[in-house]
């Protein structure tokens, strides 16, 4: 086998289809945006998987996705009686936990494709929200900028 070559049937239109809607949802814009972080090697990188690969990330992304999904009901239920103790009852002491059930979520609005934005702009743009504010401000002011706190 060639270098570089997949050792399998390519995946179905099906699979990259869904493969592609869960990149979006993750926050990435294609393949070689989510290279690094989901560890694709360049083949796949370059939307090339087989079938087997293509089943082990969608699972692998619809994993993380519904973990997600599970972190943010459980901090939206940890508040459910909404006096900010987080304890969720109503503060009376019955000692029984309020039987609440959670309001059905709108469904997601469609989203428009992301942009393509390559590879180093987006660890540019990484790098630049875990900068401090001050170092920011700083850079700005020596390039002749002027910067107010909002």
């Amino acid at each position: 086998m060639a270098f570089g070559q997949a050792s399998g049937p390519p995946a179905s239109h099906t699979q990259m289809r869904r493969l592609t809607e869960l990149l979006g949802e993750a926050g990435h814009s294609d393949f070689r945006d989510a290279r690094g972080p989901l560890g694709l090697n360049q083949r796949q990188a370059s939307g090339k998987f087989t079938r087997d690969e293509a089943e082990a990330l969608i699972e692998q992304l619809e994993a993380e996705a519904d973990a997600g999904r599970a972190a943010d009901n459980t901090d939206a239920d940890a508040d459910a009686d909404g006096d900010g103790d987080g304890d969720g009852d109503d503060g009376k002491g019955d000692g029984e936990a309020d039987e609440t059930v959670p309001a059905p979520r709108a469904p997601k609005p469609a989203r428009a494709p992301a942009p393509r934005v390559d590879r180093r702009e987006a660890e540019q743009r990484r790098a630049l929200t875990r900068m401090p504010t001050e170092l920011l401000a700083a850079e700005l002011q020596k390039r002749g900028w002027i910067v107010i706190e909002p």
